[in-house]
């Protein structure tokens, strides 16, 4: 009766514990899951890169043993494996940069889910075989992450149809606003900024709505237009992002763009894009939809709705970074407004002074006035997206001298060069996302810093083939600026720290550390005895880590 009872008591306990086991490791790869944006690509990538999904494999070993009769070593060792992942699993507070999100498309994956368990135990009932049950119930243990995938293939129709009357939906609102004036924004950096920045100066005569934050996603869109487009805004300013070829113009088929600017292009996203021509080709598919629109020669819906903005109801007008090499070589639409700090672009800009209180700086539209501006950023990349806003804002007709006031309201974008006072230091955060172009603009701002400066990075990830090449770079950028530099994780950052040695940076100015959190303890107990300017450059997702 005793050895009943002790039996009934593990095998309640082992099954409470790898319920609560299987379900901790689920939400743990959903959310991994939802970071890589349902994506399988990116997913299978994390699979592939992370190794954290291999202890659930050696659930085998501990029900092996209850199998084979081994009763108490096979309960206790199941015991020890359960509790072993509900701690590695076990959500902890403070650890995850982005919150695993209980979306509506969360909860159809929880519930396909449950649908797929309730038929499994169905079939285990029938069956009725304790080894089959045992010996099923360890495999789905161990293919957990890619039961994950499974069920989000399965869904697939599902999140399509959804998708599709969300799409729909914002449609049938921007065909009710003929007279909506819409400028898409893209590039491989620098778009968020821009958007900002013209939002700003266009505020100085429309009323605007700009896509929040990094909503830059066709349902990220979507749900700004679904949820904050007013009767009375005039201009709507679209950020649009993108991973794949095709990515853009999914964007431009719902909102149109009369009005279209390329900040950039460069190798950010190389290992989705897997080429820079399809990188290229991605960012002009915005001007190729500006163009058909001006074709048309007629609002999005049809209707030919007159806009509220005098002189420039035709649309069809294209803005672009005229500094960028890459643009340069692939110049595809020679009629754009060229715009950059070169005295061949269309508006162009002139650094006149630089100081940690911000730069001043000159701009010269195609009619030769000349006006000359000061902000509160710093950065040669900072002036070129500001004379692309400017530059937009201008032939949207607000004049040079109204423009002035605008521009030294500005402030600086959240974790882009962000300049953040900390005492006696000065933290630039530049921690959103990292490119090479980027790198070397964050490196050039914290140049101008007259102290102690410090580099704290995980580098660059998402450039494919190019990723151990441009780290390395990096790290001899890095290494003839700065005066300290704190790597954060180990794997990412070999091939920076490579790159900082062979440049003879001293060893003992050089760390590792494996966290953010130990970074910036690491960064703070650095004490040299002078003011610190300290560049915070990219940090990473939870799915790289």
């Amino acid at each position: 009766m005793g050895s009943v009872m002790a039996t009934l008591v593990f095998t309640v306990v082992i099954m409470a514990l790898y319920i609560v086991g299987y379900c901790t490791a689920k939400r743990w790869f959903t959310h991994m899951l939802q970071l890589s944006s349902y994506q399988f690509e990116g997913y299978f990538r994390f699979l592939g890169t992370q190794l954290r999904w291999l202890p659930l494999i050696f659930v085998c070993a501990p029900m092996a043993c209850i199998l084979l009769d081994f009763r108490i070593t096979g309960d206790i060792a199941a015991i020890i494996f359960f509790g072993v992942i509900i701690f590695l699993y076990w959500p902890k507070r403070g650890k995850v940069k982005k919150a695993f999100a209980v979306t509506d498309r969360v909860k159809r994956l929880f519930i396909t889910e449950a649908l797929l368990w309730a038929v499994i135990a169905a079939v285990l009932w029938a069956v009725h075989s304790l080894k089959v049950t045992v010996v099923v119930l360890s495999v789905l243990f161990a293919a957990l992450p890619l039961i994950t995938a499974l069920v989000n293939l399965i869904n697939v129709p599902v999140e399509s149809a959804v998708r599709n009357w969300y799409i729909n939906d914002a449609k049938r609102i921007l065909a009710g606003r003929p007279d909506l004036r819409i400028i898409g924004i893209t590039g491989s950096f620098g778009k968020t900024s821009v958007k900002y920045y013209l939002t700003t100066l266009l505020e100085e005569g429309y009323r605007v709505l700009k896509t929040p934050e990094s909503y830059n996603t066709p349902m990220g869109v979507v749900k700004t237009i679904r949820g904050s487009l007013e009767p009375t805004h005039q201009i709507f300013v679209c950020e649009m992002g993108a991973r794949h070829v095709g990515d853009i113009k999914e964007i431009c088929d719902i909102v149109h763009p009369q009005y279209g600017v390329i900040t950039s292009i460069g190798c950010q996203h190389l290992e989705t894009f897997h080429t820079l021509d399809n990188i290229v080709s991605t960012k002009y598919e915005l001007f190729d939809a500006v163009k058909q629109y001006s074709r048309a020669g007629r609002s999005a819906d049809g209707k030919g709705g007159k806009s509220l903005i005098p002189g420039v109801e035709n649309g069809g007008l294209m803005f672009i970074n005229g500094d960028s090499e890459t643009i340069r070589r692939n110049m595809r639409y020679p009629g754009a407004i060229t715009y950059g700090l070169s005295d061949d672009n269309r508006y162009h800009g002139k650094i006149l002074h630089v100081s940690k209180s911000g730069t001043v700086f000159s701009v010269t539209a195609p009619d030769g006035e000349t006006e000359e501006f000061r902000m509160k950023l710093l950065g040669t990349h900072n002036v070129e997206n500001m004379v692309g806003a400017i530059a937009v804002a201008h032939t949207f007709g607000i004049s040079m001298k109204k423009l002035k006031l605008a521009v030294s309201r500005v402030e600086g974008v959240p974790h882009r060069l962000q300049l953040i006072p900390k005492g006696l230091n000065t933290v630039i955060d530049d921690a959103y996302n990292a490119n090479p172009e980027g790198t070397q603009a964050a490196l050039e701002t914290l140049s101008l810093f007259d102290c102690e400066k410090v580099l704290v990075t995980p580098g660059m990830v998402e450039l494919g083939e190019k990723q151990n090449e441009e780290n390395e770079k990096f790290g001899r950028q890095a290494a003839r600026v700065c005066d300290y530099i704190i790597l954060v994780g180990e794997q990412n950052t070999r091939a920076i720290k490579k790159g900082v040695l062979a440049e003879s940076f001293p060893a003992e100015k050089l760390f590792t550390e494996e966290t953010l959190n130990d970074a910036v303890t690491r960064m703070y107990s650095i004490d040299s005895g002078r003011e610190k300017a300290i560049l915070l450059e990219n940090d990473l997702p939870d799915n790289y880590r």
